[in-house]
C-alpha cells in the first residue's frame, strides 16, 4: 500500500505496528536517512539499540545469508517494547527473498523498515511492499517539506514556538537542507531546556548557522542601507571568495524585489513583508521595512532597472571587467537612497 506524502508526517511520528514493515525510497538519500531515523526512534525509542530491540542489516547482508532477514523479523529481547529491523540500500535483487517474509508476518514480530535508492514503478522491491496487504511504501522527494512535515519536526524535539517564531522556522525548513534544519531544531531545543518561555525569532536569528551567503548578505545590506564605503570592501572579499558576480546580482536583484513588492502593497511595511512567500521576520523584517519606508517605490523601480541592466551586461559578451561594473552600478543604486 502507498502510504501519501501528506499522511507520512503522522506515520513517522506515530508508527501502526499493526503492519508488517515500510519501504522508504527516492532519489535524495539525506531526507531518506531523516525519515529512516525518525521512524526507528518512533518504533524502539531512543533506548533500543541498549535494549537489544534494533537490528540493523543491509542488502549485502542480504544477499549473501536471504535467511538473516526471517531470523531477525522473528528474534525476541529480553526487554519488553516493540522492535524494529533496519534494511539499508536496498535493491530489487532482494524483493523474491522479502516476500515470505512479509507473508509470514505475525503480531509481535519486529517492524521492518527498508530503505532504497529512487526506484521507477516497475521495480521489484516497489511493487511488492505497494501491493502488501499488510506493508506500506513511501516515495521521498526533492520537494520542500509541507508544514505538517515541519511542524512534526518541531514537535519531535519539544520546541514551544511563538506564532512568529513557528512562521520562521517554517520558512526556514522550506529553504534550508533537511538536515540542516534538523540540527538547528536539535540546537533549539537543547538552548531553551528549562526555559517555559515560548522560543522567540530573535533567539532563531542567534542561534541559526550562518549562511554561505552570509557575505552576499552584507553586500546587499551595505547598498540598501546606502553605505557605500562598505560596498567596495564587501565585493573584495567577495570576489577573493571566487563568488560570481552574476551570482550577487541575482542576489542583489532578489532582494530589491522583495522590496518593490512589500512597497507596493501599500500599508504598514512590517505587515506587507509577513505577507510575501516566503514571508520575512524577525531582525530582517526590520531591517527590511525601514528599508522600505526610505526608498519607496519609484526609486525601488530605478533600482531595478538599474540591476536589470547591469544583469544584461553580465551575461553578454562584453569585455569590460564584470567585478568593476557591477560594484559602479551597486554604488549608484546606494546613492539612490534618500540621506538621512
Amino acid at each position: 500500500m502507498k502510504l501519501a506524502p501528506r499522511d507520512a508526517a503522522v506515520f513517522l511520528a506515530r508508527p501502526d505496528l499493526t503492519r508488517s514493515g515500510i519501504l522508504i525510497h527516492g532519489p535524495d538519500a539525506e531526507r531518506i536517512a531523516q525519515r529512516r531515523r525518525a521512524l526507528t526512534l518512533a518504533v524502539v525509542g531512543p533506548n533500543g539499540a541498549e535494549d537489544m530491540r534494533l537490528e540493523r542489516l543491509t542488502g549485502a547482508d542480504l544477499r549473501s545469508d536471504p535467511a538473516k532477514l526471517s531470523d531477525a523479523m522473528k528474534a525476541q529481547s529480553f526487554f519488553p517494547g516493540p522492535r524494529a529491523v533496519v534494511v539499508e540500500d536496498a535493491t530489487d535483487g532482494l524483493a523474491k527473498g522479502i516476500a515470505p517474509v512479509l507473508e509470514d508476518w505475525r503480531e509481535g514480530d519486529g517492524f521492518l523498515i527498508f530503505t532504497a535508492g529512487q526506484l521507477t514503478a516497475r521495480s521489484a522491491l516497489r511493487k511488492l511492499f505497494e501491493g502488501a496487504r499488510n506493508a506500506l511504501s513511501l516515495a521521498v522527494y526533492s520537494d520542500p517539506p509541507g508544514r505538517a512535515e515541519i511542524e512534526a519536526a518541531i514537535a519531535r524535539v519539544d520546541l514551544n514556538p511563538s506564532s512568529d517564531a513557528l512562521a520562521d522556522l517554517t520558512a526556514r525548513g522550506r529553504g534550508m537542507p533537511e538536515g540542516d534544519f534538523a540540527q538547528l531544531l536539535e540546537k533549539l531545543s537543547l538552548y531553551k531546556r528549562g526555559d517555559a518561555r515560548p522560543l522567540s525569532v530573535e533567539e532563531i536569528a542567534q542561534l541559526a548557522p550562518q549562511s554561505t551567503d552570509a557575505a552576499v548578505d552584507d553586500l546587499v545590506a551595505a547598498v540598501a542601507n546606502g553605505a557605500v564605503p562598505r560596498i567596495g570592501p564587501a565585493m573584495m572579499r567577495l570576489t577573493a571568495q571566487g563568488t560570481n558576480p552574476t551570482t550577487l546580482c541575482i542576489g542583489m536583484t532578489r532582494h530589491f524585489r522583495q522590496l518593490h513588492a512589500a512597497a507596493s502593497m501599500g500599508g504598514r511595511p512590517e505587515e506587507a513583508l509577513g505577507r510575501l512567500r516566503p514571508p520575512v521576520f524577525g531582525p530582517r523584517r526590520d531591517a527590511m521595512a525601514a528599508q522600505v519606508r526610505a526608498w519607496g517605490t519609484p526609486r525601488l523601480e530605478r533600482a531595478l532597472t538599474t540591476l536589470t541592466d547591469a544583469d544584461l551586461m553580465l551575461r553578454s559578451s562584453s569585455r569590460t571587467p564584470q567585478e568593476a561594473m557591477l560594484e559602479r552600478a551597486l554604488i549608484r543604486i546606494a546613492m539612490m537612497r534618500p540621506r538621512n
